[in-house]
C-alpha cells in the first residue's frame, strides 16, 4: 500500500531542492511529520507478547494536523463535544464561497485572506438573521474552513452550520426562524461581497484584485440540514481529515502518482494520474499556517457567551439525557491496551524508545 509519507519520501528531496525558497515554514514542517511519523525517528516503545513470543515495536505519531494516520480517532471526539452544543431546533447549513478570480490571491496569503474570510462570511449571517424579517435574533454558529476539492485542486470556502433561530435583542426569547427557511442566499451574498472588500481595503492587497470582482455574484449556498446530527457527521471528517486519505493513493510508480477521488457532479469514482511533484504541489496548498484556526465558533456557541447557550437551552427545554451522560463517563474512564498483531492477546511494555536526534527541516 502506498502512503503519502512514502511520496514525501522518495519525492520531497527532489522538491524542496527546487521550492523551498518559496516554501513556507507549515510546508516544510509538515512533509518533515509526515516523513518521520511512526517511524524509529520518533521514538517509541517495544512490547512482548507473552502468550507467542513476539516483541513488537509501536513508533510515536507526529500528531501534525495535516498528517493522514494522526487524525482518525479525533473527529468522533469532536462529535461527542457536539452533542452537548446542539439545540431541539431544525439546523441549516451555509456554505460561503470565494470566487475563482481571487484563489490565486488567496493562495500566497493564506492567513490574511482566510481569516478575512471568517470575519466577513460570519458578519454577513449575523447582520441578516437580526433583521426581523427573517429571523429577527442574535443567532449562534460554528464555522469550518475547507480548501480541497476531492481532486486536491484548491476551492477555499467555509461550511457554518446554524441553528433556525437566534435570541432576542433582551435574551428572554428564542425568535425561531422558518421550518425550510432561513435567510436569502442573493441578499447575503451582497453583503458577504461588500463586507470582503471593505476589509480587503484595509490591506496591501486591494490594488491587485480585478476590479470587476466586485460586480460579479458571489456564491452562497443554505439548504436545511434536519436536527443538524449529519450536518455534524458531514463536517467532522473534513475538520480532522487531510486533502487525501493513505487509501485514496492508488499507485506510485516511475515518478507519476494515481489517486481515487468521487467526481462531484456524478458521485461516480474516478482516477487522476499526475507527476509526483504536482502531487506534492496539490497536497501542500491545502497545507494551514501555523496554529491557524479553522474551526471557530460564534454567537451564543461562542466559548465566551456560554451563559448565553445556557439561556436559550432554557428556553429550549432541556435536551442531553442520563444516557449520553452515562456513555460520556464510560469513555473517559477507558484507557488504551496493545494487542498483539499475531494472536492479539494483551501485550506488556518492555522498553521505551527515545527519540532519534534530528536537523532543522
Amino acid at each position: 500500500m502506498v502512503e503519502l509519507a512514502d511520496i514525501f519520501r522518495l519525492h520531497g528531496p527532489q522538491y524542496r531542492a527546487k521550492f523551498k525558497d518559496r516554501m513556507p515554514p507549515s510546508h516544510l514542517k509538515a512533509m518533515r511529520a509526515i516523513e518521520e511519523c511512526r517511524t524509529e525517528t520518533l521514538g517509541g516503545q517495544v512490547y512482548f507478547c507473552k502468550e507467542c513470543k513476539e516483541h513488537h515495536y509501536s513508533y510515536h505519531s507526529c500528531k501534525n494536523r495535516h498528517c493522514p494516520k494522526c487524525q482518525n480517532d479525533k473527529a468522533e471526539e469532536w462529535l461527542q463535544s457536539q452533542n452537548d452544543l446542539r439545540l431541539p431546533v431544525t439546523y441549516f447549513m451555509v456554505t460561503f464561497t470565494l470566487p475563482d478570480c481571487l484563489r490565486q490571491l488567496t493562495r500566497s496569503n493564506q492567513e490574511i485572506i482566510y481569516n478575512i474570510l471568517f470575519r466577513t462570511s460570519a458578519a454577513a449571517l449575523q447582520k441578516l438573521a437580526l433583521d426581523p424579517k427573517y429571523v429577527g435574533g442574535k443567532p449562534g454558529f460554528l464555522g469550518v474552513l475547507q480548501t480541497w476539492t476531492r481532486d486536491l485542486m484548491y476551492h477555499p470556502h467555509i461550511h457554518y452550520i446554524v441553528p433556525g433561530g437566534g435570541l432576542s435583542e433582551d435574551s428572554k426569547q428564542w425568535m425561531p426562524a422558518g421550518e425550510n427557511f432561513f435567510l436569502p442566499v442573493k441578499a447575503l451574498s451582497i453583503i458577504f461581497r461588500a463586507k470582503f472588500r471593505d476589509e480587503l481595503k484595509k490591506t496591501e492587497l486591494f490594488d491587485v484584485v480585478p476590479p470587476d470582482t466586485w460586480r460579479k455574484d458571489w456564491v452562497v449556498h443554505c439548504e436545511g440540514v434536519g436536527s443538524g446530527e449529519h450536518a455534524f457527521e458531514y463536517l467532522a471528517p473534513y475538520i480532522f481529515r487531510v486533502a487525501i486519505s493513505n487509501n485514496r493513493i492508488l499507485k506510485l510508480k516511475d515518478g507519476m502518482v494515481t489517486f481515487q477521488y468521487k467526481e462531484s457532479a456524478t458521485d461516480k469514482l474516478k482516477t487522476k494520474t499526475v507527476p509526483a511533484e504536482e502531487f506534492i504541489r496539490r497536497f501542500l496548498q491545502h497545507v494551514l499556517p501555523h496554529r491557524f484556526i479553522k474551526v471557530r465558533y460564534y454567537g451564543f456557541l461562542s466559548s465566551g457567551n456560554r451563559d448565553l447557550l445556557k439561556k436559550v437551552k432554557e428556553l429550549l427545554g432541556p435536551r442531553a439525557t442520563e444516557e449520553q451522560k452515562e456513555s460520556d463517563s464510560k469513555a473517559e474512564t477507558e484507557t488504551r491496551t496493545i494487542h498483539c498483531p499475531k494472536c492479539g492477546h494483551a501485550m506488556v511494555l518492555i522498553k521505551k524508545l527515545p527519540p532519534k536526534r534530528r536537523g532543522p527541516p
